[in-house]
């Protein structure tokens, strides 16, 4: 591999990971708000112990998100000057609104979240986790503004040889961001709601103490699960108008649409090789489609299922087929962003500048330790936020922590 490639693969791996928790975060932030919406408005205790449960297995993973998104970004500087140099100006912009809103808003409306238990007015509290919910969301989106830019340049003009923005509002309107915001969102919420579904199906497996707790969260992570699968293939649709002549031509196969492709971008652009590889993002893509169709045959017999108090409490072969279901949709959307991505080669701005120009003035060999180093740091990372989840998960709500009322001091203390 030459030291692009070396690049590439560096980014994918980090990206990729990150992207793996960004998922999970959004959907679970969402399920737990709304939880705690009900929570509030009956007042019934079961809710309220679910939403600390499930609450507490949000927090774990948005830690773990941030730490990861922190060693994301030096990436940037190490590998990729080139971008930042010649579009910082346009996309930096919205990767600026992203950091304020993550690091300053949400997470700071989270710790007074999280503090808040039995210290703040219920409704107070409730407001707290809708405005680190819609902060997620909002983080989220300026992230595909910024993707959506690299992948459809908007709003900018070349000034001195760099990129300058000059319409916000047409970058921030930018079909190619919007359509795929509302892709992953509906996402998100398939990957919290199979993880809530299959964390609750272990626990009616093991025959746990908590059946009424368990079943009400499995009922929930499938009604979420079901309208959403139909969201997101609805946003992959549309995604599809919006595709990049190469892509479209990589994802048909069509060798006359490649040659005449081909053709066309020399005539713009000079000699070079301007198709994605053809195999992988049609790879990709098929991954996805497949797995999307499986996700719903699961979730349409689940919904039924749900109906049926003694198959929820009592039917293992569906309890061990949510389990398995865990992983899937993690499977999938990384498998969406890879199609995404790769279709996009050989640009790094798609007709503006090439991945190989965007690269920082590194050697292979430093290529090589930086990938090993990242590699190490997120495997580490991977391998702690999930062996956290796996335990409190297992262990289950008479474990968790969040909310938990301290204990008084005893008067000997207090003297």
């Amino acid at each position: 591999m030459d030291t692009v490639d070396l690049a590439r693969l560096q980014f994918t791996l980090t990206a990729g990971a990150h992207f793996l928790f960004v998922a999970l975060t959004l959907g679970l932030a969402t399920l737990v708000a709304a939880i705690q919406t009900r929570a509030t408005f009956s007042r019934d205790p079961v809710h309220l112990r679910m939403t600390k449960f499930w609450g507490q297995l949000y927090i774990i993973n948005y830690a773990m998100g941030i730490v990861t998104g922190l060693v994301m970004e030096f990436q940037l500087g190490l590998s990729w000057s080139g971008l930042t140099e010649y579009a910082g100006n346009v996309f930096g912009s919205a990767l600026a609104i992203e950091t304020l809103v993550a690091f300053f808003v949400e997470s700071t409306f989270l710790g007074l979240w999280i503090f808040g238990w039995d210290r703040l007015n219920r409704w107070a509290h409730l407001a707290l986790i809708w405005v680190v919910t819609l902060t997620a969301y909002a983080s989220a989106f300026w992230i595909m503004v910024a993707n959506g830019f690299l992948q459809h340049p908007a709003g900018h003009v070349v000034d001195g040889g760099v990129l300058r923005l000059v319409d916000i509002g047409a970058m921030v309107a930018n079909p190619a961001a919007l359509v795929a915001f509302g892709h992953i969102m509906g996402g998100a919420m398939i990957t919290g709601g199979f993880f809530m579904a299959g964390v609750s199906a272990y626990h009616l497996l093991k025959r746990t103490a908590e059946q009424d707790f368990f079943r009400k969260s499995l009922r929930i992570g499938i009604g979420v699960v079901v309208p959403a699968l139909f969201v997101t293939v609805t946003f992959g649709g549309l995604g599809f108008q919006t595709l990049q002549p190469a892509k479209a031509a990589a994802w048909s196969g069509s060798a006359a649409e490649k040659a005449a492709l081909q053709a066309q971008m020399v005539a713009a652009h000079g000699p070079g090789d301007y198709l994605p590889p053809v195999g992988p993002v049609q790879a990709a893509a098929i991954t996805m489609m497949m797995l999307w169709l499986v996700m719903t045959v699961v979730a349409s017999l689940s919904c039924l299922l749900v109906l049926f108090r003694p198959a929820v409490r009592g039917f293992r072969l569906w309890h061990w087929l949510l389990i398995l279901m865990i992983p899937v949709p993690f499977v999938t959307m990384l498998s969406g962003w890879i199609f995404r991505e790769m279709g996009r080669q050989p640009w790094a701005v798609y007709g503006l500048l090439k991945t190989a120009d965007a690269m920082s003035p590194v050697s292979a060999a430093q290529m090589r330790f930086s990938i090993t180093a990242f590699a190490t740091v997120f495997a580490v990372l991977i391998a702690i936020n999930y062996w956290l989840l796996a335990r409190h998960a297992r262990r289950g709500p008479e474990a968790a922590t969040l909310g938990a009322t301290a204990p008084a001091p005893s008067p000997a203390l207090s003297l």
